[in-house]
């Protein structure tokens, strides 16, 4: 199990670096427990007896490396959602917002922060995934592309209620989808 760094800390709001290809083997670990931790966290019983809070992402920084590397595991429709996502940078993104009618949270923030977190509706993202061992293109719409979104926004030092309007939380913008 991975140590998870809270949002007090340096790593949550320092610039994560660029990570040389081809991989390091340390660096293909990480994303590797990463992942598995994902899947840990999202296993009632293992959860449970481990005290881990279940997520579907998670960015270097959060697990102390100010590397721009994340992981997302999640079950959608049936099928799988996983990446082990290196570099990942998003190309372009809609100007119709989305966003998750209650809120969105995080791994390395224990205290609720209640508001609407406004993020591009679609957005396609260029990276290297490690379970692909290739370059790839994702376009994502709705909680996928949420999920990443959240997820990049790590790797910038930016929080997910950085996003939320203070003086009107709650705030429906026009022609938003609320998810």
């Amino acid at each position: 199990m991975l140590k998870i760094y809270k949002d007090s800390s340096i790593y949550l709001r320092t610039r994560s670096a660029e990570v040389p290809l081809p991989l390091s083997k340390s660096d293909h670990k990480l994303l590797l427990n990463m992942l598995e931790h994902l899947k840990q966290s999202q296993d009632p019983e293992f959860a449970e007896k481990h005290k881990l809070r279940e997520g579907v992402g998670l960015a270097a920084p959060q697990v102390g490396i100010n590397k721009r590397m994340i992981a997302i595991y999640y079950h959608k429709d049936e099928q799988v959602i996983q990446y082990g996502l290196v570099n990942p940078k998003i190309i372009a993104s809609s100007i119709k917002q989305c966003a998750l009618q209650n809120g969105e949270g995080c791994l390395s923030v224990d205290n609720p922060h209640e508001g609407l977190v406004y993020r591009a509706h679609k957005i396609t993202v260029k990276a290297f995934d490690m379970l692909q061992d290739k370059e790839i293109t994702i376009v994502a719409y709705d909680y996928d592309a949420i999920v990443i979104q959240h997820e990049i926004d790590h790797l910038n030092g930016v929080l997910f209620y950085d996003r939320i309007d203070a003086k009107n939380p709650f705030n429906k913008k026009e022609n938003a989808v609320i998810i």
